[in-house]
C-alpha cells in the first residue's frame, strides 16, 4: 500500500481574509474554485483547500488546524514581512540545527511555523 501528501483543509469562518491571508504573507496561488465552498491553493507544491464548515459532512467538524510549516532562505526578511503585514510571531525558538524557528497566528487559531532554513 502506497500512502502519499494530498492535502491540507483549513476550514475557517471568513474563507476570503484566509485565502487572502496565505497569498499575501506565505505567496500561494488560486489553483481552483471549490464553488459554493471556497478555494484550493497552491503553497509552494502543497495543496491547501479552504472552506467554511460543509453542511453536507456528517462528522464533527472544527475551523483551522493547529500548524503548518514553511522553510526560508531569508528569515529576516520574511519575519519583517511577515510584521508589517500585521502578523502576530507568538514564539521565536531555535531550532535542532541552530536555525531560527518562529510560530506566527494565522487565521482561526491556526499558526504557520517558519523555519530558517540552513
Amino acid at each position: 500500500m502506497a500512502i502519499s501528501f494530498q492535502h491540507v483543509h483549513l476550514k475557517t469562518r471568513d474563507v476570503q481574509a484566509t485565502v487572502q491571508y496565505y497569498i499575501e504573507n506565505f505567496g500561494a496561488t488560486r489553483k481552483a474554485e471549490m464553488p459554493g465552498r471556497g478555494w484550493q491553493l497552491d503553497l509552494h507544491g502543497t495543496q491547501l483547500n479552504i472552506t467554511g464548515i460543509i453542511p453536507e459532512q456528517q462528522h464533527e467538524q472544527h475551523y483551522g488546524i493547529e500548524h503548518m510549516a514553511v522553510v526560508t532562505n531569508d528569515y529576516p526578511a520574511t519575519l519583517a514581512a511577515l510584521r508589517a503585514n500585521g502578523v502576530v510571531v507568538l514564539e521565536e525558538l531555535q531550532g535542532d540545527q541552530g536555525n531560527r524557528v518562529a510560530f506566527v497566528e494565522a487565521t482561526d487559531g491556526a499558526q504557520v511555523e517558519v523555519i530558517e532554513l540552513v
